[in-house]
């Protein structure tokens, strides 16, 4: 179904081609935007984009990229800007989870989580927020996690990128809040995703299409209200 907000307007989605980013793409190109998703493997971002287009009307374009690279984000908004006008939304999905005790993280694994999780979503807010400017508004969404405020035994790098992120979402919503930019981060708890190796399907948790959901109130919510941080927890979880 078609949403008048987004008519005409385009998102960029990263980690766009499983998972919660791709319920995010899909309900973005059904509601009538414009869509670009990044994946780091192309035959996975080119299968996602072929997916996207068959549900949906709206162009949906694709490019293999790593968050982490500054360079690769310059060049997924280039691409963006010249086949799709330029974004008016940002979601900041992309991320990666590597749960083992302090002691034995690898300085490799430390490095890649923080240039994931939080430098990756920095490169991409930096190149939005120049086009934002240029258009006279804009909106990003963060997806962090409740990690972002809850720590737990096997979660150094994990918490350490959402606590990081939780703090430069907030600081961003305020250096950016007069720019008629809306910044909002969604922290999710265990949501129904191939994310956590051997997690195995469960019905309690959150499903993917539940945050996409979430992420469509935020976009229609009117521009003078700013919802800075909505936390998601399973209705039920396991006791």
């Amino acid at each position: 179904m078609n949403d008048a907000f987004l008519q005409g307007r385009t998102a960029v989605v990263t980690g766009g081609t499983r998972g919660i980013g791709f319920a995010i793409a899909r309900a973005l190109a059904q509601a009538g935007a414009g869509v670009a998703i990044c994946g780091r493997d192309p035959e996975t971002v080119d299968q996602a984009v072929l997916e996207l287009t068959k549900l949906a009307p709206s162009k949906v374009i694709g490019k293999a990229a790593d968050v982490s690279k500054s360079t690769e984000m310059a060049d997924l908004f280039a691409l963006v800007d010249r086949e799709l006008g330029g974004p008016d939304v940002l979601v900041n999905n992309a991320g990666i989870g590597v749960f083992k005790p302090t002691a034995e993280l690898t300085t490799d694994q430390w490095d890649k989580t923080l240039q994931t999780n939080l430098s990756g979503v920095f490169y991409c807010c930096r190149e939005a927020l120049a086009r934002f400017k240029n258009r006279g508004r804009g909106y990003i969404i963060n997806i962090g996690s409740l990690a972002g405020k809850n720590a737990f035994a096997g979660g150094a790098a994990y918490n350490a990128s959402k606590f990081g992120l939780d703090g430069f979402s907030e600081a961003m919503m305020l250096d950016h809040r007069y720019d008629n930019v809306r910044v909002t981060q969604i922290m999710p708890g265990s949501v129904d995703t191939e994310f956590s190796p051997g997690s195995g399907k469960a019905d309690w948790k959150i499903a993917p299409e539940d945050i996409a959901e979430i992420v469509l109130m935020l976009l229609r919510t009117p521009e003078r209200t700013l919802v800075s941080r909505v936390e998601i927890r399973p209705s039920k979880p396991r006791k």
